[in-house]
């Protein structure tokens, strides 16, 4: 137990999700879908924690575009359990954002699933993506702070990924 409470601590956002008995698939176990649900879920209250408004952001303010997502399934879940879901900012480009996820089981006190997402800052209103402010890059410096995982930061790299 100590081992993934150590780990966790690498990670700024923690969130616990209930395995849901609907969440399992005709195998038996939680269906591939639901862990990017997780995924999803945990990157919202990332955004939460950094103050920026999720859904319908003010003009001139960024909202967030998930470009690319990848998720290695490591273990098999079911119901009853309580997935620990952490998340991190990686790297910091001039327009996006990598934020690299990992879940665990409580249930079995492992690792159970990766999760990778490259993050676009978007205006909505002007329908084009946008740099990233500098207060918003300020907000994530500071919360992955909290941690003691190292930020990559690329500055002025705006090559596609």
């Amino acid at each position: 137990m100590e081992d993934i409470r150590e780990e966790q601590k690498q990670f700024p956002v923690l969130l616990d999700l209930p395995v849901q008995w609907g969440e399992m698939d005709a195998a038996g176990h939680v269906n591939n879908i639901i862990y990017l649900k997780w995924f999803e879920s945990v990157r919202a209250e990332y955004f939460l924690r950094l103050e920026q408004e999720v859904i319908s952001p003010k003009e001139g303010e960024p909202g967030f575009i998930l470009a690319k997502q990848s998720c290695k399934y490591l273990f098999p879940l079911t119901h009853p359990d309580t997935v620990i879901a952490g998340i991190r900012v990686t790297e910091l480009h001039e327009d996006r954002f990598t934020m690299h996820c990992k879940m665990w089981s409580e249930r079995h006190q492992r690792l159970v699933a990766i999760a990778n997402g490259v993050v676009v800052t978007y205006d909505y209103h002007l329908q084009q993506k946008m740099a990233l402010p500098d207060e918003l890059r300020k907000q994530i410096e500071l919360l992955e702070s909290m941690s003691p995982a190292k930020l990559g930061k690329k500055e002025g790299d705006s090559t596609q990924e």
